[in-house]
């Protein structure tokens, strides 16, 4: 597991590679896809992120969703701050404060 820095940008350069990763779909416990997060630019630092929680933590729940925050950074901040501008980090926000945990769905590239 990482020891998150203060910059996104170091903390992304730490996680594993995500390449031949199509998507990530979130599944609640109804097992319905409630998010997907797509490999393609301005969404693959999430991506990214969505991946290794699930390497490190195996679901996200809150211990996952609150080490999550700590990896977003200066992004955890800046949504805390203008909800609804960082929906990925929202969506560990929300986990933290008592929101049900999902299933992470690793969808790789054909």
């Amino acid at each position: 597991m990482i020891q998150p820095s203060n910059v996104f940008k170091d903390n992304l350069a730490q996680l594993p590679a995500i390449d031949g990763i199509e998507r990530i779909d979130l599944v609640d416990g109804k097992g319905d896809v409630v998010a997907s997060i797509e490999n393609k630019p301005g969404k693959q630092g999430s991506l990214a992120v969505y991946h290794y929680l699930k390497q490190a933590f195996g679901a996200l729940d809150a211990q996952a969703a609150e080490h999550g925050l700590a990896v977003f950074a200066e992004h955890t901040a800046d949504a805390r701050n203008r909800p609804g501008a960082h929906p990925n980090v929202d969506r560990l926000i929300a986990i933290v404060d008592g929101g049900e945990a999902l299933r992470v769905d690793v969808v790789r590239a054909q």
